[in-house]
C-alpha cells in the first residue's frame, strides 16, 4: 500500500485561489490567510518501483507539481480530506488506474483519491465546520480519514436473500400507509392497496421487497407520467376568458380526433398531445416517423449527400434532472445530458448537437441567506454548469446554445433541462418487434448503487432531508457512452437491432422490462462495478451508459465481437418468452414474478377537479421590465444600462464558453457571433452529421420561456413560450411550416388542490392554442411534477423547444454585419387578451424566408422582454457596429413576436414594417441627440454575472513579443524513398478521444488514407493486443495523428496522461522514434494530442523522454488562467514555416481557429522560450484581430506565455497545437468572420508526394 501527496506549485494552484476567494466572500472568513489544495492518492497493488514510476509519470508532473509521501503542515495550518462516498464513481481514481495498467501492463491496481484542504489562519471550531459544510456535499462525498488504510479492497458481506414482506397481504389500509412511509415509497397509498389486492387475490402470496420497489419505480410519475394521466372530472373557470375559450377549442379537437361519443378521459397528457394528433389526422404532420418503438421525437428529412438526396431520421429529445441537480449539481447535470443523449442514441441515431436551458434563483445571493437544507444558488449554478459541460465536452457533443433564466422561486428546486438533436440514415434504423426466443443483451457500463431510487426521488417533493439521499444521483461516464455512439454508427450492426432501450430511470427493471411483454431476466448476468449489491439494487439501479437491445439469438456472438472492438462489454441478461409474465431471478431464485397485465395498469388511475384562477390585472405584457418602470432615469444611456444589466438580459458568455460548440465540424453558427464573439444566437444550427461527403442540410433548434410571464399567467407563459421558440427559428433562417415542437413541463407538486392543478392545465391549453393556430405539433415532451420545497413552488414552467430542417446557405445570425445597412422593425399584433394574431406571424415568417432566400437580409433578431433597446445593443456588440436610430417607437417595452432586421435593400414596405435606423461605423448607438458608446453598454451587460461565470482574468505573465522566425527559403521536403500520393495516417482512438471523426475526415479530404484504431483496455489481454496493433499500424503508416479529446477524462488531474503513458510503452516508443528518425514520417497532435506530445518530450525535443524533478521550467501545458474550460474561436498568426505541416502558409498569415480546452496554457522558462524562438520551433501565436500577439484573455484564451499556441520538434516534422484546425467546412461558423481554413492537412499529405 502506497500514498503520495501531489500539490500544484503556487502559480498553478488555481483551485486553491478560487476556493480562498469563495470562502472569504461567501462565508465572510476574511481572516483566512491562505488555502492549499493537495491531491492525495492511495495505491494498492504495485511494488516500490512501479509506484515510483507511476508517481513520476502519471500521478504528478514535475513542471507544475510537488510530490511527496508526507503531508507537511505549518503550526497555523489545519487540514481535512474529502473523498467520494463508497460506491460513487471517481473518474480521477479510475483514470489513474487505467493509466497505471498501461504502464505496468498488468492488472489494474486499486487507487483511491481524495483532496486535502489546508487552511491557514486562526479559524474557530464553528468556522472550520462552516468550511467543511461548504466544501463537502454529503450527497456524494464525505470527510476522509487522514490515516492510510491497510487496503483499498471494499469489504462486502454476502448480501442477504431478498426479503419477502410477510404480513403484507393481511395488512390494514392504515398499516399499508405506515409501510409506505417506512419504505420511502413514491407511489400513492391507493397504489399500495391495489398492489395488495393483486398479490392476495391473483398471486396468493406476499410480495418481495424487490417487487414493491420495482413497482414503485415502474409506476413512478417520472416513468409513467401518472400526474399527466390523471382523469379530469370537473373544470371551473374563475373568469370566462381566453383560457375557457381555448378549453372549448380543445374539446372540439377531441371530437375531431376521437369522435363525439368518445369515452376517452380528459387528462393533462391528452391536452399535451391533442394538437399533434389532430394535425396527424389532417395530414399536416406527414414527416413524423410512425413506430411502436419510441426513443425520441423523430421526423423524416431529405438530406443532400454530395448533391444526392437520401432519407434520414432526425430525432430530438429534451430531458430534465431537476431533483438530482438540486442536491448534487455536477452529477445531476452531467447525467441530465447523458440521459438526454441516450434516448435518440437508443434509436440508433448519432447525437450531434445539444442545448441547455436552466432555471435558478439569483446566483449572487449571499451564502448567509441560503435556505437550510439547500445548497447555495451560486454553488448549484457553477457546479451544474461544470457537470453538464464536462459530460458534453468529453463525449464530443457540440453544445450550440446555453441559457439560464432567473426567477426567485427556482430556489424551491432548480430547473435543469437538456435537449439534443440526432440523425441517422433511415435505412440504418430497423424497427422490429420482439419474438419468443429473442435475447436481450446489455451493452456498456456496469451496475453500482448510484441512481438507486432516482426515478422515485425525482417524483417526490423536495424536503429538508433531500441532501441525505446520496444513492439517488446517477454518476456519468461519458467515455463509455461515446463508445456506444461509435458502436451504433455501424450500419450493419444497427440494422440487426430489433428494439433498443436505454438505461434511464428504473434501471434493469424498466429498461429491459419495457422491451417485451414476456421476459425472464437473470440478474446474475448483469456485470457489477463491485460486489455486495443485492437483488433489489441490481434491479433498480440507474447506473449510466448502458443499453438493452433485443436481437435474434443467432447474433449473440456477433454483437459480443463488435462490442469488444469498441472496448465495450456485452452480456446476455434476459430472454423473451410467451408467458405474459415478467420474471427476475437472482442467485438462482425468483425475486420478481408477476403478470404483464398487472404491471401495465400503471397503478390506480386517479381523478381530479380543476380550478383555473384568472391572472391578476398587473400584467407584464407590453411593459418595460420592473426595474426600469420603477426608475426615474430618463437618459437613454441609463435606461439601456438598466435593461442590459437585468439578469435575464445580461451576457451569459462566461457560462456559454464552458461548452464546446465546434466539435463535429458541423456547427453552422457559433454560440456567440461577430468578430468579438459577443452576440448570442437566436437558435443553434448544425449540419447533418455525415461520416463521408458533405451536405447543405442542417437543423435549427431554439427554445422559448419567460418565468415572469408564466408566474402571472401559466396560459400566457406557455403560449408565449411556444410562439417565442417559433419566432427564434424563423429568425435563424428556417421555414415556419417545417417546425416541429417538443415541450418540457415543470410544475409544483399538485396534491389534491384544484387550483394547483389549474396551473399545468392552463399552461397546456396555452401551448395547445399556439400549436392549433400555427398548425405546428408537439411530437415529443417530458414532464416533471415535483417542483416544490416545503411551502415554496417553482414558477409554472412550460419550456418549448422548436426544431426545423433547413439549408446551411440560408442560416442567419443576429449580429449586425456591416455599416450603412437598413434596420427595420416588424411586429405581430396582439388582441386585447395578449394573444398574437397567428395568421400575421405566418405571413411575416413566409416573407422573411423569401427575402432571406433572395439574399436581401443580413441579420434577424427575435425580440423579448428587453425590447428594441436590448435587441439593438446585442446586435451591435458582436462586430462593434454602431447604429443611428430614428423612431418614435418605445424602445424599452416588452416586444415578444417582433423582429429587428438588417437588410441591404428596403424590406419595410413588403413586410408592413418600420424602418427605424441605419448601421454605422461609429461604435456608438445614436438615439436622438444622445450618442452612447458601445463600450459603456458592454460594461453594463457583462458585469452582472461576472462573479458567477467569469470571463475576465489578468494573465499571470504579461511579457509579450512577436516571435516570428524568418521564412524558409525552400519548403521542407521528404528526404527518403517513402513517398506516396495517398499517405497512410493512423489515428489512435483512446478512451475519451472525441475528435477522431473530424480529424480522419480532414485528412481524407486532403488526399490521405486515414484510419482509426480503437485502443482497448478492459483487460490486460486487451491492453497487450492494443499495444501490438498500434505499433504495427505506426510501422505501416507515414503519419501518426494524435487527435483531441479527454483521454481518460483528462485525469488523473492533468490532460493527455493516458496517451503519454501509451507512447512511453517501449513497443510504441520504438515505433514512433523509427517513424521520425528513420522513415522521415510526420506526427501531428491537436489539443489532447498536443498535451501528450509535450508530456513525452516529442515536442519540443523530438524524442520521448522521461520527466524528472529537474525539469521545472521545461515546456508544458497547464490549466487555463481563468480556471475553467474555454471554448471559442481565436486568431493565431503563423510565426515560423520550418515545419512541413506549415508548408502552405506564410509567416504572418492569420487564421481564425476554434479552441476547446481546460488545459491549454503553454508554460516554459524564458530561456526555453527564447531557444525555441531562435530555432524556429514556435509555430503560431495568439493575436488580436490586427495580428499583434496578445496576453489579453479576449485574444489569448488560456494565458499562454508569450501567446504561444503551437510548437514543433527541432526537425519540424512533429507539430503540437491547441487549436482545432480540423473543425472546418463549408458554411461552418458563418457568424465568425476571418480565414477559418488553416491548410495543415493538405501540407502534411503533400509532403509525401
Amino acid at each position: 500500500m502506497h500514498r503520495v501527496f501531489v500539490e500544484k506549485q503556487a502559480e498553478f494552484n488555481t483551485q486553491a485561489r478560487e476556493l480562498l476567494h469563495d470562502l472569504r466572500d461567501n462565508l465572510n472568513i476574511h481572516h483566512l490567510e491562505n488555502i492549499r489544495v493537495v491531491q492525495r492518492y492511495d495505491v494498492d497493488g504495485l511494488n516500490e518501483t512501479e509506484f515510483a514510476e507511476a508517481s513520476r509519470l502519471i500521478l504528478s508532473e514535475p513542471q507544475v507539481d510537488h510530490a511527496s509521501n508526507q503531508l507537511t503542515l505549518a503550526d497555523n495550518e489545519t487540514a481535512f480530506a474529502v473523498e467520494y462516498l463508497p460506491g460513487q464513481y471517481d473518474q480521477r481514481a479510475d483514470s489513474a488506474a487505467q493509466c497505471v495498467q498501461i504502464l505496468t501492463q498488468g492488472a489494474k491496481p486499486l487507487i483511491g483519491s481524495a483532496h486535502v484542504i489546508i487552511l491557514r489562519g486562526g479559524l474557530s471550531t464553528d468556522e472550520l465546520a462552516q468550511v467543511k459544510t461548504y466544501t463537502i456535499n454529503a450527497v456524494d462525498s464525505r470527510e476522509a480519514s487522514m490515516e492510510m488504510p491497510e487496503s483499498l479492497e471494499i469489504p462486502s458481506d454476502r448480501p442477504d436473500d431478498v426479503e419477502i414482506l410477510d404480513g403484507f397481504n393481511n395488512a390494514s389500509d392504515d398499516e399499508l400507509r405506515a409501510k409506505r412511509e417506512d419504505l420511502g415509497l413514491a407511489m400513492s397509498p391507493e397504489d399500495l392497496i391495489f398492489t395488495q389486492s393483486y398479490f392476495r387475490d391473483e398471486e396468493g402470496r406476499n410480495p418481495t421487497i424487490t417487487e414493491i420497489k420495482m413497482l414503485d419505480t415502474y409506476w413512478s410519475d417520472h416513468c409513467r407520467h401518472t400526474t399527466f394521466a390523471t382523469k379530469i372530472e370537473k373544470v371551473e373557470f374563475e373568469r370566462q376568458d381566453i383560457v375557457a375559450e381555448t378549453y372549448a377549442k380543445y374539446q372540439a379537437s377531441r371530437n375531431t380526433v376521437y369522435g363525439a361519443d368518445t369515452e376517452r378521459p380528459e387528462t393533462l397528457m391528452d391536452i399535451a398531445l391533442i394538437a399533434m394528433k389532430e394535425l396527424r389526422k389532417t395530414g399536416e404532420l406527414d414527416n413524423v416517423e410512425v413506430s411502436e418503438e419510441i426513443n425520441a421525437a423523430s421526423i423524416v428529412v431529405p438530406v443532400d449527400v454530395d448533391g444526392v438526396d437520401e432519407d434520414w431520421l432526425v430525432m430530438f429529445k429534451n430531458e430534465t434532472h431537476n431533483h438530482p441537480t438540486e442536491i448534487e449539481p455536477f452529477g445531476g447535470a452531467a447525467t441530465c445530458l447523458g440521459g438526454c443523449i441516450r434516448d435518440p442514441l437508443s434509436g440508433r441515431s448519432y447525437v450531434y448537437q445539444a442545448m441547455r436551458v436552466t432555471g435558478a434563483a439569483d446566483p449572487r445571493t449571499p451564502f448567509s441567506e441560503t435556505i437550510p437544507g439547500k445548497l447555495p444558488q451560486r454553488k448549484i449554478c457553477r457546479e451544474a454548469a461544470h457537470g453538464y459541460s464536462s459530460y458534453g465536452n468529453q463525449i464530443g457533443l457540440a453544445t450550440g446554445q446555453v441559457s439560464e433564466v432567473y426567477h426567485p422561486n427556482y430556489v424551491a428546486k432548480r430547473m435543469e433541462i437538456g435537449a439534443v438533436v440526432a440523425a441517422a440514415p433511415k435505412d440504418n434504423v430497423f424497427r422490429g418487434s420482439p419474438a419468443t426466443g429473442d435475447v436481450i443483451l446489455l451493452i456498456g457500463g456496469r451496475t453500482g448503487r448510484d441512481g438507486v431510487g432516482g426515478a422515485t426521488g425525482s417524483s417526490k417533493e423536495h424536503t429538508d432531508t433531500a441532501l441525505d439521499n446520496s444513492a439517488e444521483v446517477q454518476k456519468g461516464n461519458p467515455p463509455t457512452e461515446r463508445k456506444i455512439q461509435r458502436l451504433f454508427r455501424n450500419p450493419e450492426l444497427a440494422r440487426k437491432i430489433k428494439v433498443c432501450n436505454d438505461f434511464g430511470a428504473g434501471g434493469v427493471s424498466v429498461a429491459i422490462g419495457e422491451i417485451a411483454p414476456s421476459l425472464d431476466i437473470n440478474l446474475d448476468e448483469v456485470p457489477k462495478k463491485y460486489e455486495g449489491l443485492d437483488g433489489t439494487e441490481l434491479a433498480i439501479s440507474e447506473s449510466q451508459e448502458r443499453m438493452a437491445i433485443c436481437v435474434d439469438p443467432s447474433t449473440i456472438e456477433y454483437f459480443k465481437a463488435e462490442c469488444d472492438k469498441e472496448n465495450l462489454e456485452c452480456n446476455h441478461v434476459a430472454n423473451v418468452t410467451d408467458t405474459g409474465r415478467l420474471t427476475i431471478s437472482w442467485r438462482g431464485k425468483s425475486i420478481v414474478d408477476f403478470s404483464r397485465a398487472f404491471l401495465d395498469t400503471n397503478g390506480v388511475t386517479l381523478a381530479t377537479n380543476i380550478k383555473v384562477k384568472a391572472p391578476s390585472s398587473d400584467s407584464p405584457l407590453g411593459k418595460a421590465i420592473p426595474e426600469l418602470a420603477q426608475s426615474e432615469q430618463t437618459s437613454h444611456l441609463e435606461r439601456m444600462r438598466i435593461v442590459l444589466s437585468d439578469l435575464n438580459t445580461a451576457s451569459q458568455k462566461g457560462l456559454g464558453e464552458m461548452f464546446d460548440g465546434s466539435i463535429g465540424s458541423g456547427s453552422v453558427l457559433n454560440p456567440f457571433g461577430g468578430k468579438h464573439q459577443l452576440t448570442p444566437t437566436d437558435a443553434m444550427v448544425a449540419k447533418i452529421p455525415l461520416l463521408e461527403g458533405d451536405t447543405t442540410t442542417c437543423t435549427h433548434m431554439s427554445w422559448g420561456f419567460n418565468p415572469h410571464i408564466a408566474s402571472w399567467s401559466p396560459f400566457h407563459g406557455a403560449l408565449y413560450a411556444v410562439t417565442e421558440s417559433v419566432c427564434r427559428i424563423v429568425a435563424s433562417g428556417a421555414q415556419l411550416p417545417d417546425i416541429r415542437l417538443t415541450l418540457q413541463e415543470y410544475f409544483e407538486k399538485l396534491g389534491n388542490d384544484p387550483a394547483r392543478w389549474g396551473k399545468p392545465f392552463s399552461a397546456l391549453l396555452g401551448a395547445f392554442l399556439a400549436q392549433h393556430e400555427l398548425r405546428l405539433g408537439a411530437i415529443g415532451g417530458k414532464d416533471s411534477m415535483s417542483g416544490s420545497f416545503n411551502d415554496i413552488d417553482v414558477p409554472p414552467s412550460l419550456v418549448s423547444f422548436a426544431v426545423a430542417p433547413g439549408k446551411t446557405q440560408h442560416a442567419l445570425s443576429p449580429e449586425f454585419k456591416q455599416a450603412n445597412s437598413i434596420i427595420s422593425f416588424v411586429t405581430v399584433p396582439r388582441d386585447d387578451q395578449g394573444v398574437p394574431v397567428f395568421k400575421r406571424l405566418q405571413e411575416i415568417a413566409a416573407l422573411l424566408y423569401s427575402e432571406n432566400k433572395s439574399s436581401k437580409i443580413l441579420a434577424i433578431h427575435s425580440l423579448a422582454e428587453g425590447g428594441i433597446a436590448a435587441g439593438i445593443a446585442k446586435m451591435s456588440f458582436g462586430n462593434h457596429i454602431g447604429v443611428r436610430l430614428e423612431t418614435m417607437l418605445d424602445l424599452y417595452q416588452e416586444r415578444y413576436f417582433s423582429f429587428l432586421i438588417e437588410s441591404t435593400q428596403p424590406v419595410a414596405q413588403l413586410l408592413d414594417a418600420s424602418e427605424i435606423g441605419l448601421t454605422t461605423n461609429s461604435n456608438k448607438i445614436e438615439i436622438g441627440d444622445e450618442a452612447i458608446e458601445i463600450s459603456s453598454l458592454l460594461e453594463s451587460w457583462t458585469t452582472p454575472l461576472e462573479s458567477t461565470y467569469p470571463t475576465q482574468v489578468e494573465a499571470a505573465h504579461q511579457e509579450i513579443k512577436d516571435l516570428s522566425h524568418p521564412s524558409q527559403e525552400s519548403k521542407p521536403s521528404h528526404s527518403t524513398g517513402n513517398r506516396s500520393s495517398k499517405p497512410k495516417v493512423i489515428v489512435p482512438t483512446f478512451p475519451g478521444t472525441n475528435c477522431e471523426y473530424d480529424t480522419t475526415r480532414a485528412f481524407n479530404q486532403s488526399g490521405a488514407d486515414a484510419r482509426t484504431l480503437i485502443f482497448r483496455n478492459l483487460t490486460p489481454a486487451h491492453v497487450e493486443e492494443s499495444l501490438r496493433d498500434l505499433a504495427e499500424h505506426i510501422n505501416q503508416s507515414q503519419i501518426l495523428m494524435l487527435p483531441g479529446g479527454f483521454s481518460a477524462g483528462d485525469e488523473p488531474d492533468g490532460s493527455g496522461k493516458f496517451i503519454a503513458t501509451v507512447l512511453r510503452n517501449p513497443r510504441i516508443s520504438d515505433a514512433v522514434m523509427d517513424l521520425i528518425k528513420n522513415r522521415d514520417g510526420l506526427i501531428l497532435g491537436i489539443c489532447n494530442g498536443f498535451q501528450a506530445l509535450i508530456k513525452t518530450g516529442l515536442v519540443p525535443y523530438g524524442e520521448i523522454q522521461a520527466p524528472s524533478h529537474h525539469d521545472e521550467g521545461s515546456p508544458t501545458l497547464t490549466f487555463n488562467d481563468i480556471g475553467r474550460h474555454v471554448a471559442r474561436y481565436a486568431t493565431t498568426r503563423i510565426t515560423s514555416t520550418k515545419s512541413p505541416w506549415l508548408a502552405n502558409c506564410q509567416v504572418g498569415d492569420l487564421h481564425n481557429v476554434p479552441f476547446s480546452h481546460g488545459e491549454g496554457k503553454f508554460y516554459a522558462s524564458e530561456q526555453q522560450i527564447n531557444e525555441l524562438a531562435q530555432n524556429g520551433q514556435i509555430a503560431t501565436q495568439y493575436t488580436d484581430l490586427e495580428g499583434t500577439p496578445s496576453m489579453d484573455i479576449a485574444w489569448n484564451p488560456n494565458g499562454s506565455l508569450y501567446a504561444i499556441e503551437a510548437i514543433t520538434s527541432p526537425c519540424g516534422r512533429i507539430l503540437g497545437k491547441m487549436g482545432h484546425t480540423e473543425r472546418r467546412g463549408q458554411n461552418v461558423a458563418k457568424n465568425i468572420p476571418g480565414n477559418k481554413h488553416q491548410p495543415l492537412f493538405k501540407a502534411g499529405v503533400d509532403y509525401f508526394s
